[in-house]
């Protein structure tokens, strides 16, 4: 069987769109057809080696996603034959199963646990979660990542009490329900943070109190206008630029939180003081909110369902596989609230 998929074969280097082989399933494997795939700024790191050299290349890519299963390999039970489900990184319940390898062109192509940037996938069991029929699969896609993160992040790395103060710097995908989940803890003041008015209007929408657009007023002097000399609660970067990060850390108060959902480039430090942390002051990344999805996912997904969580909107540019490359560009932008790749376009 082959499949279509966006290939990285080099760092910094436009996605490869082509034809390749599927392996058969493993134990705890499973054949999805991938409906929709989003793009998070992890896959831009990846193209860019922000973590450093690439040893698996050539790859398959993508964490986020919507498909149906297919097929199941020996000994899974979490996930059966026509089940819809959400394709998510974090560990969820099941088989951890080796990582699929593909063939193409008599090369071997690597993948993940879970991979979106193609048409079909293979899959580890427990990187699965089971949906229910009517959820759209643009939804779906975004409970892999964006949304379970976000709201991870306000629950379980910022523990974010009523009435404390946040500031979000980047209005992304991740970022915008960032501020969705402040605003869904009574957090206050919420500070939406952003170079791009569209994107702080649509933080507006979701709850944000203050927006700030650093690229023409001075981000230190803004925030402290708005929460005073003694600063955030709770800063969330989530850039990765080594300045803003530093900017975040100054900028919160001395027991506060500094979560970095943004990765810097593995070669440039951060310069910070660092003796208000034997203090109480926390500097922390976010790994993926620290969510479990066999739990979250089905609650995130009532809340949706019961008009309280906002994600219509999220989705701001749909594209389809072949035109990938320009979707990446348009994240890479940062443009875009969240991008949509349906394989079906």
């Amino acid at each position: 069987m082959k499949t279509k998929a966006a290939i990285l074969t080099a760092l910094n280097t436009p996605l490869v769109i082509d034809e390749i082989e599927m392996p058969g399933l493993d134990c705890g494997q499973v054949l999805v057809k991938v409906h929709c795939s989003g793009i998070c700024g992890a896959q831009l790191g990846e193209i860019s080696g922000v973590k450093g050299p690439d040893k698996f290349l050539p790859h398959l890519m993508g964490h986020e996603g919507g498909a149906i299963v297919l097929e199941t390999g020996p000994g899974v039970t979490a996930v059966k034959k026509d089940d819809r489900v959400v394709m998510h990184w974090r560990k969820g319940v099941g088989i951890q199963a080796r990582p699929a390898s593909y063939t193409w062109n008599g090369r071997t192509v690597n993948a993940g646990w879970v991979t979106t940037f193609n048409e079909y996938a293979v899959v580890s069991e427990n990187r699965l979660t089971v949906i229910p029929e009517d959820v759209d699969f643009e939804i779906a896609a975004l409970m892999g990542c964006a949304v379970t993160t976000a709201l991870g992040l306000i629950n379980n790395d910022a523990g974010v009490k009523i009435g404390e103060s946040i500031a979000i710097l980047g209005c992304g995908g991740v970022g915008l329900n960032v501020v969705q989940g402040a605003a869904m803890a009574s957090a206050n003041p919420i500070i939406a943070i952003d170079i791009y008015d569209q994107k702080l209007e649509m933080a507006r929408q979701f709850g944000a109190t203050h927006t700030i657009n650093s690229g023409r007023t001075d981000l230190r002097e803004e925030v402290r206008k708005i929460v005073g000399a003694n600063g955030v609660d709770v800063f969330v970067e989530n850039t990765g630029l080594i300045r803003l990060i530093e900017a975040a850390y100054e900028l919160t108060g001395k027991t506060g939180r500094t979560i970095l959902v943004g990765v810097p480039r593995h070669d440039q430090d951060i310069t910070i003081h660092s003796l208000p942390l034997h203090f109480g002051k926390v500097l922390t990344g976010c790994e993926g909110g620290h969510t479990d999805p066999t739990t979250d996912i089905p609650r995130y997904l009532s809340l949706y369902r019961k008009g309280k969580l906002k994600l219509d909107s999220l989705v701001t540019d749909r594209y389809s596989l072949d035109e990938i490359n320009t979707a990446l560009d348009k994240v890479r932008a940062g443009e875009a609230g969240r991008c949509a790749v349906l394989m079906n376009r």
